[in-house]
């Protein structure tokens, strides 16, 4: 299982001008689709566990099951606890040996979400493996918490370098333009605070809300400094269309592997496709 600590992984791609692809995981057959898509395009990438499949699988249960399916994965692959808002449930992602863990304390005060985030950085660097943190607010909705698209605020170069310098973590989530889930309106990245907030840190920083934003967007982010971009709800969408155009095909298809294969399917297209838009592809072997 060639696990790879999620500070060498998104410390190289930051390096080398490309960006890596961490995909949320919702059960066996996203793991599996995500995991082949992977191995295919020889791709390091991330493969994130979120609030609501713990609320509804577990996060240890999440964890033994995508061991089981890197038992045949040949590429560099960090398990990445996404957008966590306990501290408890971090360590426990931590003692569990996922690779790398976000404390989301973006809804908190200043001077809170430092003291929580660095407390969970130092965890994570006493074990050599990532951290993320968030300063900003991301619109839309993730896992149940919704933030309005007009409220949501562009992090300033001050601040982002401020709580870095204060917590220590290894890639910082900056509210840059983007929204969790579908769009109601096309984004509009701003890419001068990127490379701003890029020079000021000298360090990864974290696209969430990855979906649904055009391409020549997102390349161009990278190209400014973004190494880890967060796909959800592209994924979810393809995974469900390949379910729906099974049953549409044949409305009485009661096998379940026959379905949920074909979402399996669909959903593998989409994060080869995301792969290749971040260039990560081919990246495996240099790590």
């Amino acid at each position: 299982m060639p696990y790879i600590s999620g500070k060498e992984l998104l410390t190289h791609a930051y390096e080398n001008g490309y960006g890596v692809g961490a995909f949320s995981a919702h059960n066996a057959e996203t793991i599996q689709g995500i995991l082949t898509a992977a191995e295919k395009e020889q791709a390091p990438i991330m493969i994130q566990v979120g609030q609501k499949v713990i609320q509804n699988i577990g996060l240890k249960a999440m964890k033994a099951m995508i061991d089981v399916y890197m038992e045949e994965i040949t590429v560099p692959v960090a398990i990445h606890l996404d957008h966590s808002r306990e501290v408890q449930q971090t360590m426990e992602a931590i003692q569990l040996g996922f690779q790398s863990v976000m404390f989301d304390g973006s809804a908190l005060p200043f001077e809170e979400n430092v003291e929580k985030t660095k407390f969970v950085a130092q965890a994570a660097d006493h074990l050599g493996i990532g951290s993320e943190g968030e300063i900003g607010k991301i619109g839309g909705t993730e896992d149940d918490i919704t933030v309005d698209e007009d409220d949501a605020m562009i992090t300033s170069v001050e601040e982002a370098l401020a709580f870095a310098k204060q917590t220590g973590v290894d890639y910082l989530a900056v509210s840059i333009g983007t929204a969790h889930g579908i769009y109601k309106r096309p984004p509009n990245l701003a890419f001068d605070r990127i490379d701003e907030i890029s020079s000021a840190l000298q360090k990864p920083i974290v696209m969430h809300g990855g979906s649904d934003v055009p391409d020549e967007q997102v390349r161009k982010a990278i190209s400014l400094g973004i190494a880890k971009i967060n796909v959800d709800t592209e994924l979810r969408v393809a995974f469900t269309k390949g379910v729906q155009d099974c049953f549409k095909k044949d409305p009485k298809e009661y096998h379940v592997a026959h379905s949920l294969g074909q979402g399996r399917s669909y959903l593998q297209e989409k994060v080869q496709e995301k792969i290749r838009l971040f260039n990560s592809q081919g990246k495996a072997s240099l790590l």
